[in-house]
């Protein structure tokens, strides 16, 4: 299958450190200059990934961020082939709501919406939003969100009794005929059933090639035991540069920016994790600050401050396209992108690696799969 490259909307905000420096510790202003995520400044963003080329980009949703569905309505108008990926939290929005939502922002964009399916991995932002479900409950949640969004999106007429959600007579009545693409993610056994059950594309966090592959494994068996055919990404950041030299002083110039004690309460914090991701990317660094190519190329700095996907791949643009070449022969289809900042970056990406993959012949068309 071909490739899709997606790049990441910095709706929490943007910079070029990975960490903000804490409270009463040195500044240099030239390492800690934030963006601001105002509809300008992710309109550029936007419109860079537009222009250059991705098929769409990430959404994200969180404590933080900005809504992602007023950020991708607000953005459609400014873009035109770009598909927006709006994740979305079951906990946050009924299955019934979403469908109209959804159903108005396709008629909005043109059918740009691709659906990220978050249960979320944070205990204490959970609580913080008023979600009080453990691990396996949320994605018990999920998957019930997943069949009424389905049910809502045929049009008719539906009932549905369940742990978390009862509707009586419901019925999406301004409906739209693309439906979009589900993607959702997660590294435990919970996520790997609702996957394979409902998502169209299951997604994991960049790791080193084996690992990940056999995660997709676990998956792809237990959407054959369905019936199912799914496709598969990941998420990384990207380092690329002309030379492997360049690439790499930004690596380390961004570990010498992390500050011990951002570090030392990011990794307390891992601990706590009720998400199996967050315990594999901890795993890779283990909070030490040396050896963090964990594969050639392939690089675990990011997770020693930032929740979430923590691994970069990082190199020359030649470099990078052969792990992107090589995470694509593994069965991934999709991979989510950032770089820092996020409007600079996707030039130099989309500039010095897009058209390597190109030559290859290895990316989709983006708007082939409209």
């Amino acid at each position: 299958m071909p490739l899709h490259l997606h790049w990441f909307l910095p709706s929490h905000g943007d910079g070029r450190e990975v960490a903000k420096t804490p409270q009463g510790a040195p500044v240099d202003p030239t390492e800690n200059i934030r963006r601001a995520p105002d509809i300008d400044y992710l309109g550029q963003v936007a419109a860079a990934a537009d222009r250059l080329g991705f098929t769409g980009a990430l959404v994200p949703t969180g404590l933080f961020c900005e809504d992602p569905w007023l950020v991708s309505a607000a953005l459609a108008g400014r873009t035109s082939r770009l598909r927006f990926m709006v994740a979305t939290r079951p906990g946050s929005v009924s299955p019934a709501v979403a469908a109209q939502m959804a159903a108005t922002l396709q008629r909005l964009s043109g059918g740009r919406l691709l659906l990220n399916v978050v249960t979320g991995g944070d205990r204490d932002e959970q609580l913080r939003y008023g979600d009080w479900l453990d691990h396996d409950q949320r994605y018990a949640r999920a998957e019930e969100f997943l069949d009424v969004f389905a049910r809502a999106w045929s049009g008719q007429p539906y009932d549905f009794e369940g742990a978390h959600y009862r509707i009586r007579a419901g019925r999406l009545t301004r409906g739209h005929p693309v439906t979009p693409p589900i993607f959702l993610g997660g590294s435990s056994a919970a996520a790997h059933q609702v996957a394979a059950r409902h998502a169209d594309v299951y997604l994991a966090w960049g790791e080193p090639p084996e690992p990940l592959a056999a995660l997709v494994k676990k998956v792809r068996d237990r959407a054959d035991a369905q019936g199912r055919e799914l496709s598969y990404g990941s998420r990384f950041h990207v380092i690329s540069r002309d030379t492997a030299e360049e690439a790499w002083d930004v690596a380390r110039r961004l570990v010498a920016g992390m500050h011990p004690d951002t570090i030392a309460a990011a990794q307390q914090r891992f601990r706590r994790t009720e998400s199996e991701g967050q315990r594999r990317m901890a795993a890779l660094h283990q909070g030490r600050t040396d050896d963090l190519e964990v594969h050639p190329n392939v690089w675990a700095g990011y997770g020693l401050v930032r929740p979430g996907a923590g691994v970069a791949l990082v190199g020359s643009h030649v470099e990078v396209a052969e792990r992107i070449e090589e995470y694509h022969a593994l069965g991934l289809d999709h991979l989510i992108l950032s770089g820092q900042p996020h409007l600079e970056e996707a030039y130099t990406f989309g500039e010095g690696v897009l058209p390597i993959l190109r030559r290859r012949g290895l990316l989709a068309d983006p708007e082939g799969d409209r």
